[in-house]
């Protein structure tokens, strides 16, 4: 059976970060990093980890604490070569055991983003709001919340 893994990330792993953000910027479902400065502020505000499958990056996830007892789930990328395989799933396990002290764990995707919507639903994440231009790219996002 293959080991997923979570290696925290530092600013000296900025490439890497930036080459698995990469993988996703075809998609108009993922807001990714658009250059070098915007990935250097996501591993400052952020704690990010790479998801790795023996051994290798297939992946990366993070979150940023907004308040005490309140985090925000930044991103998840899984590479597609490796999508399909329970690797989001077990990304979310880990954001969540990370976060099991938060009284609000809250995130953002796109409301075509299916697959994942119902994957957080069914930790028990409720919509909470549409958002229209969220990010200026002229596309909608689900605020999708977990209240404890």
């Amino acid at each position: 059976m293959p080991e997923i893994t979570f290696q925290k990330a530092t600013i000296e792993d900025i490439d890497a970060f930036i080459a698995i953000e990469q993988k996703s910027a075809h998609s108009y479902m993922y807001s990714n990093c658009a250059d070098r400065e915007d990935a250097e502020k996501e591993l400052k505000d952020c704690e990010v980890y790479f998801i790795k499958k023996d051994g290798v990056i297939v992946g990366s996830t993070e979150y940023q604490i907004k308040e005490p007892g309140h985090a925000y789930m930044s991103g998840l990328i899984i590479d597609p070569a490796f999508q399909g395989q329970g690797i989001a799933r077990k990304a979310i396990e880990f954001k969540l055991e990370q976060l099991k002290d938060m009284k609000r764990i809250d995130l953002v995707t796109h409301p075509h983003n299916s697959k994942v919507i119902c994957m957080y639903l069914s930790y028990g994440f409720i919509i909470e709001a549409w958002k229209d231009n969220y990010y200026g790219d002229e596309e909608p996002r689900l605020v999708l919340a977990l209240t404890r």
